[in-house]
């Protein structure tokens, strides 16, 4: 049976590599963040982390749906280049799938 794609599993692999590599305390200066909206296919979420080389984190934000409260978003962070470049992909990828449908 093949494992189903899961973003707790692969937010744990890219946090254990982040924190091989630079520690526990890294700094966050130079690092941009990409929010992923809600609804965003998890294949395309796999790409980007692993494409761009990105770190997938939860965070708080305000949410404007029904109610203005707090939610945690994925977002995907890393350098402005490597940010600029996914936030493209993404794009692409949604108007494509949109397309499709």
């Amino acid at each position: 049976m093949s494992k189903m794609l899961n973003l707790d599993d692969l937010i744990a692999k890219k946090q254990a590599e982040r924190d091989a590599k630079e520690g526990k305390d890294a700094e966050l200066e130079g690092l941009y963040d990409l929010v992923i909206p809600p609804g965003t296919l998890v294949s395309i979420i796999y790409d980007l982390v692993e494409e761009f080389d990105l770190e997938p984190i939860t965070r708080k934000m305000p949410v404007k749906i029904a109610n203005s409260e707090d939610r945690e978003v994925l977002v995907l962070r890393g350098t402005l280049e490597k940010v600029q470049a996914a936030e493209k992909f993404l794009c692409d990828e949604m108007k494509v799938w949109l397309e499709e449908e």
